[in-house]
């Protein structure tokens, strides 16, 4: 018989004969000290059917050890051996169970919820290390270890991990409601009237310059997202890239921009309608910043632009409207979808996989000089319809004025439509046209957020409306830097009595379109090396939130589209010769620094033809720029300069080998160039004017490639004849430029959804 056997034998004979009785609570016992041990190899533990005095002070030897370890300096090392030996019989694989003497059940439910715990957060059973004797010594836990869901390690590494997102909702406005219930469903942190230190993210309602304070964090909106999404530049931007891909941006209407561009309109329809007189072609005219509906009208003739209020004088385009659009219940509609840009570099896209379908409220009839004013017939505008008396407010998600997306597809796949075929031509349409914004967009985000100045990332939520039409051909009506996220509607409860009530069919879409842009955008899984995949099973503290409802389209579908991306590479040339940190416009000097560093001059090609390239080219922008409070080159008249330098250069190829063929020579100029700074020398050309135009315009070595950050230390400069020629070294850039900079630049005040 072991000596351990014997010296726990003699402690219950000890105990049994001092009678004391066991009434102290089991759960004490537990909390004061817990032994994770096996049994010894040699020693059986106490039988069930042993004597009741023997179990009921089985965790006497517990309380008796506890007593002991509160004046551990007056014990001696062997009762501290005896007390350890002691209390590992019962401890048996992590789990304490006291046992009824009779029946050998436990002695009740809850003595027995008590007992039968068992250490968790260690991830594993701990079990004693077994000696060459074939005794088994006892492992104690550490002492900071104790009996709960997590040890100090865990609870910290828990802790970090569920601190709440803090979410600044102060500049929400009207999609806050929607933004409180995504918060509430993520159990984030909402700071509605601000706060003094950062947040991790600040929801903007209107643009990123709703606060010029943030210096961290992250900001729902683009800077210069709004001015892009204006009905002109869009136009600008996807004509550049008809240019280029006419059969890839075939899903864009025809369009014009008034007031430059009449001229030009109406020739060409006069032409049209002379060569084919049953054409009876009907056009839209949309004001460049109007927004719901307002402004928006239909013609005929282009005479009658002139005879409408003045119209012609207004900045605005006009678009062939589309004839023929798919009808539901004898009635046009179109679609709202939500995408997510979520980055710039890399390029991110997501879309829901939900949207808005937004009915006329008149049955349709095809344009005619009578119809032409029925806005409710020809307008899918929501604001517009909602004051039809037909409009029909319901609360199913398949019916009503307004409806979900995925309801018209399942009418469609019921009479037999390829709804994957629509959904694969959507995702294209949205793609395409991201890639023809983001190249300006990128000027907009050096500009207010400069390489090496601090400030937030970006992301943004817009809205892309879409019609279909009877082909099933998906086409591009507009896209909303703004729409709207409003979760209810105004409804009159009685005559002249409005309040709003809740809309299904919008917090259906809308809320989820939120929510899973947050969840994007959470910092915790940004800073994550191994990001997780959020999909069905995304615990946030315990609860299982929905699916994802926003699908990443790029660059998942990166190897289908990067072709589309040459202006993206003319946009990096042009980053890298602006010079002045938040400056978007291209001086002359910066222009011949180009010319010269990527050797496009020659006999041929004189730097004084260059000169007179960006006079002409610059002061015809900026005549149809009218509110640009800029001088110099801005990227779309730059983008026309590197097209006739293309042609110029390669007169035998289509447009765009042209092009691309350019950008290889400049890239490959510019790259040897670098190889010849890594050691820190600089090319030298023949004259003393080339060597400071390279000097000025050379990139640092080791620098990053990011476009943002590709800059040159060579000024912008304001268009000045005497300076056109002038190869003087430009001025320094100071800080005093970028803050003139920043007061001339245009602000948008305006509070504008669509």
């Amino acid at each position: 018989m072991s000596d351990h056997y014997v010296k726990v034998k003699v402690q219950l004979e000890q105990m049994k004969s001092s009678g004391e009785g066991v009434e102290k609570d089991e759960a004490d016992i537990i909390e004061d000290e817990v032994l994770v041990a096996s049994s010894p190899a040699s020693v059986s533990p106490i039988p069930a059917s042993g004597t009741p005095a023997a179990q009921r002070e089985t965790p006497k030897t517990s309380v008796t050890c506890r007593n002991q370890s509160k004046s551990r300096n007056k014990l001696g090392k062997d009762e501290k051996n005896t007390c350890t030996k002691q209390d590992s019989v019962p401890a048996l694989q992590g789990t304490i169970v006291a046992s009824n003497a009779n029946s050998g059940k436990p002695v009740n439910r809850k003595d027995n919820e008590q007992q039968m715990l068992q250490i968790k957060g260690t991830g594993k059973m701990l079990q004693g290390k077994t000696e060459t004797n074939g005794n088994t010594v006892p492992i104690h836990l550490p002492e900071d270890i104790k009996v709960g869901p997590h040890n100090k390690e865990d609870a910290n590494k828990v802790a970090k991990r569920r601190k709440p997102v803090t979410v600044d909702t102060f500049k929400a406005k009207t999609s806050l409601e929607a933004l409180k219930l995504s918060i509430r469903q993520l159990k984030w942190k909402e700071f509605p009237v601000g706060r003094r230190s950062a947040c991790d993210i600040y929801w903007h309602g209107v643009s990123f310059h709703d606060n010029d304070n943030i210096i961290s964090g992250q900001v729902n909106k683009f800077p210069g997202m709004i001015e892009m999404l204006r009905k002109i530049n869009l136009t600008r931007a996807v004509r550049t890239m008809q240019e280029l891909f006419p059969e890839e941006y075939n899903f864009y209407p025809r369009s014009w921009i008034l007031p430059e561009e009449y001229q030009l309109f109406s020739t060409q329809i006069s032409l049209a309608k002379d060569s084919d007189l049953s054409q009876k072609p009907t056009f839209i005219i949309k004001p460049d910043g109007g927004s719901q509906g307002d402004g928006i009208y239909l013609i005929r003739d282009p005479g009658d632009l002139r005879v409408i209020a003045g119209s012609h004088t207004k900045q605005s385009v006009v678009q062939e409207y589309i004839h023929k659009p798919l009808l539901i219940d004898k009635l046009k509609f179109d679609i709202r979808l939500y995408v997510l840009v979520k980055s710039l570099e890399p390029l991110e896209i997501y879309i829901a996989k939900e949207g808005l379908s937004r009915f006329c409220t008149e049955p349709y009839q095809e344009p005619s000089q009578k119809n032409l004013s029925h806005v409710f017939m020809h307008l899918t505008n929501y604001s517009l319809n909602v004051q039809s008396g037909n409009f029909v407010h319901s609360d199913s998600l398949s019916s009503g004025s307004k409806r979900t997306f995925s309801s018209v597809l399942y009418r469609l796949a019921s009479k037999g439509v390829d709804i994957k075929k629509v959904w694969s031509d959507i995702i294209s349409l949205v793609i395409k046209t991201i890639i023809a914004l983001v190249p300006e967009l990128k000027v907009y985000y050096q500009a207010d957020i400069p390489p090496g100045k601090p400030g937030p990332t970006c992301f943004q939520i817009l809205g892309f409306d879409i019609l279909l039409m009877k082909n099933l051909k998906p086409v591009l009506l507009e896209v909303n830097a703004n729409p709207s996220m409003r979760i209810e509607h105004e409804q009159e409860v009685s005559p002249g009595v409005f309040e709003y009530v809740p809309s299904p069919v919008d917090e259906e879409v809308k809320v989820g379109v939120i929510r899973d842009t947050l969840r994007l955008m959470d910092p915790a899984q940004k800073k994550s090396l191994t990001p997780v995949k959020l999909k069905a099973n995304y615990f946030n503290e315990g609860r299982v939130l929905p699916s994802m409802c926003l699908k990443q389209v790029f660059p998942k579908y990166t190897k289908q589209f990067s072709y589309l991306r040459t202006v993206e590479r003319i946009t990096a040339l042009f980053l890298r010769f602006l010079g002045v940190k938040g400056n978007m416009r291209l001086g002359p000097t910066g222009f011949r620094t180009f010319i010269r560093n990527c050797k496009l001059s020659n006999s041929h090609f004189s730097m004084a033809t260059v000169d007179i390239l960006y006079i002409d080219i610059t002061r015809r922008w900026a005549s149809m720029l009218p509110d640009s409070r800029e001088a110099g080159m801005g990227l779309q008249a730059f983008v026309e300069a590197f097209f006739y330098l293309a042609q110029r250069r390669f007169k035998s190829l289509p447009l765009r080998e042209q092009v691309v063929s350019l950008l290889e020579v400049c890239e490959a100029q510019l790259e040897n160039q670098g190889r010849g700074d890594s050691g820190g020398a600089l090319p030298e050309d023949s004259t003393a004017s080339t060597r400071r135009s390279v000097s000025c315009g050379r990139t640092q070595p080791g620098r990053t490639q990011h476009p943002h950050h590709m800059s040159t230390s060579t000024p912008g400069q304001a268009l000045s004849a005497p300076q056109l020629c002038s190869p003087a070294t430009p001025r320094r850039a100071s800080s005093q430029d970028y803050r003139l900079h920043q007061r001339l630049r245009p602000t948008h005040k305006g509070n504008v959804e669509n």
